[in-house]
């Protein structure tokens, strides 16, 4: 039996910027996607906490060091700059696995910048 569990999770972050007219996403600097153990056009959700909306999508690679937090296309719709957000992605594991396994989640600055 295979069951979800959380992979990897961005936990409040702010968003940056927000893209109507793009094809959709959302744009993370490189380096906290990478601290939390995601790759570029990894399924996302993205979890608004000043309105309570939840939306899926994919991730883009943005300027590492950047601390861009872009959301494009309609998710554009859901945010506005400055609400802080939550990202996160869910792997499909074998039930036995997933017990012993240990998500990526890291807790970026107000500036979205990992801490030193």
């Amino acid at each position: 039996m295979n069951i979800e569990v959380l992979k990897s999770k961005i936990h409040r972050v702010k968003v940056t910027e927000a893209e109507l007219h793009y094809v959709g996403s959302v744009t993370i600097d490189a380096e906290l996607l990478e601290a939390a153990n995601m790759i570029e056009g990894e399924k996302v959700q993205i979890v608004n906490i000043n309105n309570g909306e939840r939306i899926e999508t994919y991730t883009i690679k943005g300027e590492k060091g950047s601390g861009v937090v872009c959301l494009n296309g309609p998710a554009a719709r859901k945010v506005q700059v400055g609400d802080v957000i939550i990202i996160i992605s869910y792997a499909s594991m074998d039930f036995d696995e997933a017990k012993g396994f240990k998500p990526s989640v890291i807790f970026p600055d107000a500036d979205n910048k990992l801490p030193k």
